[in-house]
């Protein structure tokens, strides 16, 4: 079986499980009821080899928001778009990944950020060692991290912190000497539950 239809037959079947379930003080932390939230997406690029790898970037230190950590390729949907033209256009824009390239598996579970994104994380399939080249305003570096590796619960650690006078919960992964958390990390937990064989 392909690494697209494996994939694709294993989000179909976890559709039903939705995102993980969050206790009550980790929901405050990632999931605060926000308004008039921006509709956003990013690219989940799965590198098709024998231990398919996963594409992620670390944001400039000069962004507005989120900056410097480590992020899927994406950003917010423009008019006309819808979350899977959002997502390859982000990626060609961020990191020079030809949209053509991308064997699109379809959309993960949606995720609401406390900076007030509503973002769709769309699963694709690329071939490995593309040469991608970084926007030099967004993107200070990008690196691919083992999917089996992302996907392992035993990977995910909840960390607490305070943080705006309040006791905040969010997921961190740790993997070489990269530090994956907040919204990131949270999507990829999601995934994991979405992803798992029964």
């Amino acid at each position: 079986m392909s690494l697209v239809a494996d994939l694709r037959e294993r989000l179909d079947r976890g559709a039903a499980r939705g995102p993980v379930p969050l206790d009550s003080d980790m929901r405050d932390a990632v999931l605060e009821p926000v308004t008039d939230l921006t509709p956003a997406a990013v690219l989940v690029a799965v590198t098709d080899r024998t231990e398919p790898g996963v594409i992620l970037t670390q944001r400039t230190e000069t962004l507005r928001k989120h900056a410097g950590q480590v992020a899927f390729p994406g950003g917010c949907i423009d008019p006309g778009e819808d979350a899977i033209a959002a997502a390859l256009r982000e990626a060609e824009e961020e990191i020079a990944l030809p949209r053509d390239r991308v064997r699109v598996v379809g959309p993960a579970d949606r995720y609401v950020t406390i900076t007030g994104f509503e973002v769709t994380p769309i699963i694709g399939v690329v071939p490995p060692d593309l040469p991608l080249a970084l926007s030099a305003a967004e993107v200070a570096d990008w690196f691919e991290a083992p999917l089996d590796y992302l996907l392992d619960p035993t990977n995910h650690r909840e960390v607490e912190v305070d943080w705006q006078g309040r006791r905040r919960r969010y997921y961190e992964i740790l993997w070489s000497d990269r530090r994956i958390w907040g919204a990131t990390a949270a999507m990829i937990v999601n995934l994991a539950h979405r992803l798992r064989d029964d």
